[in-house]
């Protein structure tokens, strides 16, 4: 069975007890303090797994958790550090925080292992606290303790192009003739419950990958049917083609099922329909003479906008000139996975106290450094909206900008980060 979503629990292991113990030889009455730390507790991994193409596995498995550090021991012994624990996912894995929705981690494109959640660290054993005046402390560090959170995944297809259209228009057929999927062929409302990648080989090396998204309905977007279930899966693509019946087998009109087709895209993201669009009009072989010429009416509706390809995935006529237009689109266009930008950090408790520094530059740009700025900055894309977005509130959540405020920033100041420049504007 197809999974597209699936909700999780992880745990990160615990650090291990600082160990209080003191030397005990022959001949040493008076040993000093030998009490080891405690290790690491295990990190919580997320690795892309490229034989998965599902998120079924986790209907069964839903709470992964790694090991705790062992504790310290006597002669300065270190505790061992916890064990990861690798979570495999499909590639286009997004990880949502379950209860504010918003992007943890998007496993896609170069981002193929990232450490979602940390293990605490390991407390310190009483070795670490002999002083002159304090020869024989009696105390050590408890391991910090690990993190629990509740996660959301969504399976987000990853294709150049998506064949979005209703059931039976002949999408499975299509994509068949195309490529090397081998999607199941049937006459009835949901003939696909999974999307279907297929790579289509073109000359001279060049070629994409198609996704033949599942039969939407009217009323997708707001939850009516499996539609709003796959309309995800559009977000990556990069080109979508509106596969119609033309000759209206069965009834339908396929310019008014485009049109509900924009309005399901426009419902729940309006971003999609700013995507380019093509219309494969498909079922030609089934065109009499005497019907009034419907590719004649789908271009008259919309053309130029989108371009209209006549086509039959069961004779092969125009699918030719359909591959060839779908990659004059895509050649010019950056061919680059979308990949998700993180919308929040996870916090720990040793985080709030991670140190950044605001210094004034020969030249009155304020620059700001520190592992807490260098942490953050390692894990948002600042060229994203969203992640810019995330960057703003990050600044004000951590007193960063009230900072840089009691130093006399102004506007149109600049703000210098490892690299970054930035306008200050309140």
């Amino acid at each position: 069975m197809f999974q597209d979503t699936a909700k999780i629990i992880l745990k990160s292991g615990k650090g291990g007890d600082g160990h209080v113990s003191f030397r005990r030889e022959l001949y040493v009455p008076a040993g000093g303090p030998d009490g080891g730390n405690g290790g690491k507790g295990g990190d919580v991994v997320f690795e892309i797994h490229d034989g998965l193409n599902t998120l079924a596995d986790f209907r069964q498995n839903r709470k992964f958790s790694a090991q705790n550090g062992e504790p310290g021991g006597k002669k300065k012994c270190h505790g061992a550090d916890g064990a990861d624990v690798v979570v495999k996912v499909p590639e286009g894995t997004v990880i949502r925080d379950f209860e504010s929705g918003k992007i943890i981690a998007d496993m896609s494109g170069e981002n193929r292992r990232q450490v979602i959640i940390r293990g605490g660290k390991g407390g310190m054993g009483n070795m670490n606290f002999a002083t002159s005046t304090m020869q024989a402390p009696n105390y050590a560090k408890p391991g910090q303790p690990g993190k629990e959170i509740t996660v959301r995944l969504e399976l987000k297809v990853i294709a150049d192009v998506g064949l979005v259209g209703f059931p039976n228009a002949g999408k499975s057929t299509l994509l068949s003739r195309i490529s090397n999927a081998k999607p199941e062929i049937a006459a009835y409302p949901f003939t696909t419950i999974q999307p279907h990648l297929g790579v289509v080989d073109l000359s001279g090396g060049n070629g994409f990958v198609v996704a033949d998204i599942p039969g939407l309905l009217k009323g997708a977007s707001n939850g009516i049917g499996l539609g709003i279930d796959f309309l995800k899966h559009i977000e990556r693509t990069k080109v979508l083609i509106h596969v119609v019946d033309a000759a209206s087998t069965e009834g339908r009109d396929p310019e008014e099922d485009i049109r509900v087709i924009l309005d399901e895209l426009k419902n729940y993201d309006p971003e999609l329909i700013k995507k380019p669009q093509i219309i494969a009009a498909n079922k030609i072989d089934c065109i009499t003479p005497d019907m009034d010429d419907p590719i004649e009416k789908l271009k008259r509706a919309f053309e130029p906008s989108m371009k209209v390809f006549p086509i039959s995935g069961v004779t092969g006529a125009g699918i030719k000139e359909l591959l060839y237009g779908i990659w004059d689109i895509l050649k010019g266009m950056d061919r680059k996975p979308t990949v998700f930008s993180p919308e929040m950090e996870i916090e720990y408790a040793g985080d709030r106290n991670l140190p950044y520094t605001i210094e004034r530059a020969d030249d009155g740009a304020f620059v700001v450094e520190g592992p807490r700025i260098e942490k953050m900055l390692g894990y948002t894309n600042l060229e994203s909206e969203k992640g810019f977005d995330f960057f703003q509130k990050f600044l004000k959540n951590t007193g960063i900008l009230d900072d840089l405020e009691k130093k006399g920033i102004k506007e149109g100041d600049t703000v210098r980060m490892y690299g970054h420049e930035f306008n200050y504007y309140k």
